[in-house]
């Protein structure tokens, strides 16, 4: 006898894989009618034929499973633990019932399946309905400072009074201030002394490890101040404005943009204010950025689509952010270098130039992060567009990945006037996990 997982079937699905082979397991609706007396359960199996032999003890939350004994169709009501189930009586026969795991997590566990006749009567079977291990996909910040409330966000996050929930940071350094708990949101304060590296959150039910590093040290291209291991600037006609204050920074130095932006699509052309620009100059020290051991190393390893871009952004209350787009340009030697011959800044406007757009404002109108630093990521698949919001013919590949600029402008979406403040800082290529 064991547990059971295995991707969800819909029933309707599951029968005509089956073909209404498996035994006793018939579709006759025209002929269904509710029995006298009352079920007996031999046991529980998986509905799969290849695995119609597997003996269920548990299962986890929407799976199938199927029903073996006698006098099935007596059964008029059925529950896994408090939650009801759903009751298709085209795959109930008299020695078989089909019928799928609620997907609510129960709120009183008593690892049983309750079986009601139509005179009332309830007969139970021992039956674990499994929950699935937290599930930690992201932080708000993945440089948030010591002493500062941080959110996790994700699934099952399970708090029981006999085994409380639990997170443990890198280093093995436990949460001892847990501020907040949903099933998919996890607030708490950070601890001194964390290293880098996983998030561990353990329930009643497992342990799962986050799918992103605290103060994740891979593979940083620009950090502004060369703590980290990236740029401390960037190399070409626009450099970047780099402040370490006012507002105060996640990690030293960062990235900052602020000026006035029209709402008018296009309108607003502020290099100066709003762009950086990296152009490879190995000669003066200034390589491409693909050929970079850690980059090389991960494109070789992940491809260019298994990759994701993050950095951490900061925007005020006061300032927000209403118009255009941060257009995310990895650029070719095609496109430009440092060299007199090639300096230039056209590849914005070309349309052959895959990029990746952030418009975190685009639904709402208005976007700012609460005067909170907060973590960004930008699926490197997704740099598909041109630099008006349109798909762009050509794919992002390592050819194309030797520059970088960040530039906000254009986007094709239509904003308000308005003076925002972005700072950015840590920028970053890992893979996707």
């Amino acid at each position: 006898m064991k547990n059971y997982k295995y991707t969800n079937w819909f029933l309707a699905v599951v029968m005509t894989v089956v073909g209404f082979s498996m035994t006793a397991c018939e579709d006759e609706p025209d002929k269904y009618e509710i029995a006298d007396g009352v079920p007996t359960v031999k046991y529980v199996r998986s509905p799969l034929p290849a695995v119609s032999d597997s003996l269920l003890t548990g299962a986890y939350m929407a799976n199938t499973v199927c029903l073996v004994g006698d006098n099935l169709r007596s059964v008029y009501e059925l529950y896994f633990n408090d939650q009801k189930a759903i009751l298709n009586t085209s795959y109930m026969t008299d020695h078989t019932l089909l019928v799928d795991v609620p997907k609510t997590i129960p709120s009183k566990v008593t690892d049983k399946i309750y079986m009601i006749t139509k005179g009332n009567d309830t007969i139970t079977y021992n039956f674990k309905v499994l929950v699935p291990n937290p599930v930690v996909n992201s932080i708000s910040c993945e440089y948030a400072k010591e002493g500062t409330e941080a959110t996790l966000y994700g699934d099952y996050f399970l708090d029981d009074p006999n085994v409380p929930l639990t997170i443990t940071m890198p280093g093995n350094v436990a949460v001892t201030q847990i501020t907040n708990i949903t099933k998919t949101a996890l607030s708490f304060i950070i601890p001194n002394n964390v290293p880098d590296g996983y998030i561990t959150v353990k329930s009643i039910y497992g342990s799962g490890r986050s799918k992103f590093q605290y103060k994740d040290q891979r593979n940083i291209l620009f950090d502004w101040d060369g703590s980290r291991g990236g740029f401390a600037l960037a190399n070409g006609w626009r450099k970047g404005v780099v402040k370490n204050s006012n507002p105060e920074g996640i990690d030293g130095s960062y990235l900052y943009f602020g000026g006035a932006m029209k709402g008018e699509v296009g309108s607003t052309w502020d290099e100066d204010k709003f762009s950086f620009n990296y152009w490879p100059d190995p000669a003066d020290g200034y390589p491409e950025l693909a050929s970079l051991p850690q980059f090389a190393e991960l494109i070789e390893k992940y491809g260019v689509d298994n990759l994701q871009m993050k950095f951490e952004m900061y925007i005020p209350s006061a300032n927000p952010w209403m118009a255009s787009a941060l257009q995310v340009v990895f650029t070719s030697n095609d496109d430009v270098t440092n060299k007199q011959a090639k300096q230039n800044n056209a590849y914005f406007s070309n349309t052959s130039t895959p990029r990746g757009l952030y418009l975190p404002w685009k639904d709402t109108g208005s976007y700012d992060t609460g005067n909170k630093w907060i973590t960004v990521t930008m699926k490197l698949s997704e740099f598909n567009k041109t630099h008006d919001g349109n798909k762009c013919d050509n794919a992002l590949s390592k050819t194309r990945m030797t520059g970088l600029s960040f530039f906000v402008w254009n986007g094709g979406v239509v904003g308000k006037d308005c003076d925002p403040i972005i700072c950015i800082d840590n920028i970053r290529v890992v893979p996707v996990e």
